[in-house]
């Protein structure tokens, strides 16, 4: 009896230990930069995991580079290869395509016999992959999963959902999304994407040049080259082959030197490789064009491309995490979480639209976004492998939500308000807020703004560790913190590059590094002004307006710019510093050490001013006014005067107005915008002012645009929290 309990036990121990057979099936390039670190880290592991690999798709075309050589170059042994492309490249070929794989995949599946087949994405490839395992009982993982994008992709990747027993994926969304669509939330992981494992740590290469000159020839720099890569949109063959030419027309007219890279195998491509070479594009001095780069050496030319254009994933994926402008055009990516580096051409219907999204993102430099991961996939993912129990049903089972019920108590975290941590640096005050998406203010903190600058940054920290603890009571999930503050700030570095005279040591500035490593969320930083203007793109009188100004009217006067529905910063980034626009050569002394700007006129300091020169004349005070001996007198005391009959105080005030409005024409004049926002304490006392010299100085074209006061009682933090909202949740 002791014996054959003895040998139970060692039996048991012996099942524990064994092996997890691995298939890993790649179709082509794409699916491969993405399952290749999976297969480094099974392969690394051998006392937990056996790996196999079975080649199949483009991978084995000659007319797509051969890519099964790569996979043999990373030292992988390719058990099987499977030839299952049908050519013609249309819809017919597709079909034709996942039918010949069906009908070879048995045969290899049944000499393998793996645990567990690792399927990626969307490609009709993978749909036979998933059938073939699902009806023959093998268990099934599928990366990336519950993303949303454009084409038959979509309905291809959720039919792989519904076959697939275990689910990795790359973001929140998509993991809401799988939940959405009753799969088992134990069976969830929220891995990351795979390639950033790769990608980030690619990335800081010091080699790039030397990958650049391979592909693009000497003379070509960082920054000043375009990657394009474009894809047919199956749904919409004719349309995506038309766009196509557009694409190539413009990059011809934009004269700079291009990668470019061959479509997929998808129907259409071999209509957009007639277009490529009908336009003579192999063989242009400005393009290179290649069937397929290295997926490390892919990312460099990504990483430092001056612009990346095209309808491929990886222009909203792996393109964000180096922060490259990207143009994404049509259809293809429509629904995909994207970074603030992409702008979206989804009616790209001719060739000067795309020439002007050229001219548009060419050559800016974007945050880093780490959207679809952190570089830690690979670990989780094995991990995951790991915990698979082999003893379990094969059957999947669905959590379908109660029919009664409103929502499943096992996605709770749903529900959670997405909100940002708003910081408002002021002259005076040092403010912090919790801020709900629809604007909210959920929570507000106020202490008075430090002297110095180690003072200063332990009291923003310590602020927003107390708002960030006390989100959580609110129910709130904190997506990232965002700065207002006075002076001129590098918006792309996080840094205050020089503050107004109202906040000391605050020049030369890195906000972001400090608050970002000691919270641990990402971290954005602009100019007050800037931020008013973000708060009524996001929440105001700019909610849809393409082109608007803002301009603030407080202790000084500032604002911002929203052209074409992006904010402007300037070559220096002191754009829209409108308080210093000069309204006249002998004017008043100005802060900023010039005469006669806007802000010498018509800023509270400016009314203060003129406000105690009446005081000290005893022309002030007026029956029915009071100023108390320890009160300092104030613009609210020349305001109060001139409500109260005082000409004198009046007329400052109209002079103060019109100094504002003429310096308002003067921006009407410069950018055209379609609405002018005044905010701030002064702005209902300077509105019909305004619209009074604009009626009467401006040129008859300009007269129409909309002059109206701000609604907004907290612009700054709401601009500052829009920075958060708008790019971590970003939607086109």
């Amino acid at each position: 009896m002791n014996i054959q309990k003895q040998k139970k036990v060692i039996m048991e121990k012996s099942y524990r230990k064994k092996k997890l057979r691995v298939c890993v099936a790649t179709c082509n390039r794409a699916d491969y930069s993405k399952l290749a670190p999976i297969m480094f880290g099974i392969k690394a592991d051998p006392e937990n995991f056996d790996l196999e690999v079975v080649v199949l798709g483009s991978h084995l075309i000659d007319d797509y580079g051969n890519t099964y050589r790569m996979i043999e170059q990373d030292d992988f042994d390719i058990h099987t290869k499977l030839h299952t492309i049908v050519r013609g490249e249309d819809e017919s070929a597709m079909v034709e395509s996942v039918g010949l794989a069906l009908v070879k995949l048995p045969d290899v599946l049944n000499r393998l016999r793996p645990d567990v087949m690792i399927v990626h994405g969307d490609r009709f490839d993978a749909l036979a992959l998933a059938t073939s395992a699902a009806l023959m009982n093998i268990r099934i993982l599928h990366v990336e999963g519950g993303e949303v994008s454009g084409t038959i992709d979509d309905s291809i990747r959720h039919a792989i959902t519904k076959l697939a027993h275990y689910h990795v994926c790359c973001t929140r969304s998509a993991e809401q999304h799988l939940i959405a669509m009753c799969e088992d939330n134990d069976r969830i992981l929220l891995a990351g994407c795979p390639s950033y494992d790769k990608l980030l740590s690619a990335m800081n290469k010091e080699d790039y040049m030397s990958v650049l000159k391979n592909w693009l020839g000497e003379g070509v720099n960082a920054g000043d080259y375009i990657v394009a890569l474009q894809h047919p949109v199956t749904t919409n063959i004719k349309h995506s082959i038309k766009m196509f030419e557009l694409t190539l027309d413009a990059l011809i007219s934009f004269n700079k030197k291009i990668l470019i890279l061959f479509p997929n195998i998808d129907a259409g491509s071999k209509e957009m490789v007639r277009v490529m070479r009908k336009k003579g594009i192999e063989h242009h001095p400005n393009f290179r064009a290649v069937k397929h780069v290295p997926f490390e050496q892919f990312i460099q030319m990504v990483a430092h491309a001056g612009c990346m254009i095209g309808n491929s994933s990886c222009g909203v994926r792996e393109a964000g995490a180096f922060g490259t402008p990207v143009i994404n055009l049509g259809t293809r990516q429509t629904g995909r979480e994207t970074g603030e580096n992409v702008l979206h051409v989804r009616d790209a219907d001719t060739q000067n639209k795309i020439f002007h999204a050229l001219e548009l993102q060419f050559g800016k430099r974007y945050p880093c976004s780490k959207i679809y991961g952190d570089g830690n996939a690979v670990p989780r993912i094995l991990k995951f492998l790991k915990s698979i129990d082999l003893d379990e049903p094969m059957q999947k089972k669905f959590r379908f939500p109660p029919v009664k019920e409103c929502f499943s108590q096992d996605i709770d975290y749903v529900l959670e308000t997405q909100s940002a941590l708003a910081v408002d640096l002021g002259g005076t005050n040092l403010r912090v807020a919790i801020i709900s998406m629809k604007g909210e203010i959920l929570k507000k903190y106020s202490q008075s703004n430090p002297k110095t600058y180690e003072e200063r940054i332990d009291l923003i920290l310590k602020m927003c560790v107390e708002a960030a603890t006390e989100a959580v009571r609110f129910n709130c999930r904190i997506l990232g913190v965002g700065i207002s503050t006075g002076g001129r700030v590098n918006p792309h570095e996080g840094v205050v590059l020089h503050s107004t005279k109202l906040i000391q040591e605050w020049n030369s500035v890195d906000l972001r590094t400090p608050i970002s490593d000691a919270l641990h969320l990402p971290v954005w930083v602009d100019n007050d002004g800037n931020c008013a203007a973000l708060a009524e793109k996001k929440f105001g009188h700019g909610k849809g307006v393409e082109n608007f100004v803002t301009v603030i009217t407080g202790t000084g006067i500032g604002g911002g710019i929203i052209h074409h529905n992006e904010l402007i910063h300037g070559s220096t980034f002191c754009a829209a510093e409108l308080g210093h626009i000069m309204v006249s050569l002998d004017g008043p002394e100005c802060l900023c050490g010039s005469r006669g700007c806007i802000e010498a006129y018509a800023s509270g300091m400016a009314l203060q001013r003129e406000a105690k020169k009446l005081h000290d004349e005893d022309m002030l005070l007026v029956e029915g006014m009071l100023v108390k001996n320890e009160e300092p007198v104030s613009a609210v005391h020349l305001i109060q005067a001139a409500k109260l009959g005082n000409s004198k105080a009046d007329n400052i005030l109209r002079a103060a107005g019109a100094a504002l409005a003429v310096g308002i024409v003067n921006i009407l004049h410069t950018v055209n915008p379609s609405l002018v926002i005044l905010s701030g304490v002064l702005a209902p006392h300077y509105e019909n002012i305004v619209k009074h010299v604009v009626s009467q100085r401006a040129l008859t074209s300009a007269q129409g645009v909309n002059v109206v006061t701000s609604e907004l009682e907290e612009p700054a933090l709401l601009g500052a929290a829009s920075m958060v909202l708008d790019y971590t949740t970003r939607r086109i």
